[in-house]
């Protein structure tokens, strides 16, 4: 219990000192990111292209950053690669404290410990994986997924 509430209060402080941007569910929090159109053409019932664009950014730390933009411009993926995860509260938005529920609860299944974990909720899904120096993740919300898209596509 001690560890769940020293990581909320850290949380905490890491929320206050990080920009207004949304991430999971609304703006990019990256907003300046270089931008590549992705678009996803529906199978033989249909022609219809589906667009989303995605946008990169580059952390001073090396880790990669993809934001998963639909065509309103709401994020509804994230992805990471790089020596740090970077700040998840940030990727993740108001979606941070349904990873952390689903976080605990993972450790708490293993029996603690560190290494890959994966989160699956009806509107959140969040998997880590990787090594030190070589960290990996992706974070999604399964029902904002623009039609024809899957989750596959999130890299």
């Amino acid at each position: 219990m001690k560890g769940i509430l020293t990581l909320s209060v850290a949380a905490a402080i890491g929320l206050a000192a990080v920009p207004a941007w949304a991430a999971l569910g609304g703006a990019p929090a990256f907003p300046q990111a270089q931008r590549t159109p992705g678009t996803r053409v529906m199978a033989a019932a249909s022609s219809v292209a589906v667009p989303w664009t995605v946008t990169t950014t580059t952390l001073d730390t090396g880790t990669v950053i993809h934001e998963y933009l639909d065509a309103n411009g709401t994020v509804f993926a994230v992805s990471w690669r790089g020596p740090r995860v970077g700040s998840l509260d940030t990727l993740l938005g108001s979606y941070f404290p349904s990873w952390q529920k689903g976080l605990a609860a993972a450790h708490a299944a293993r029996g603690g410990g560190y290494g890959p974990v994966a989160v699956h909720q009806d509107d959140l899904v969040v998997e880590t994986g990787g090594h030190m120096g070589a960290l990996t993740g992706r974070a999604w919300l399964p029902k904002a997924l623009p039609l024809g898209m899957s989750a596959d596509q999130i890299q």
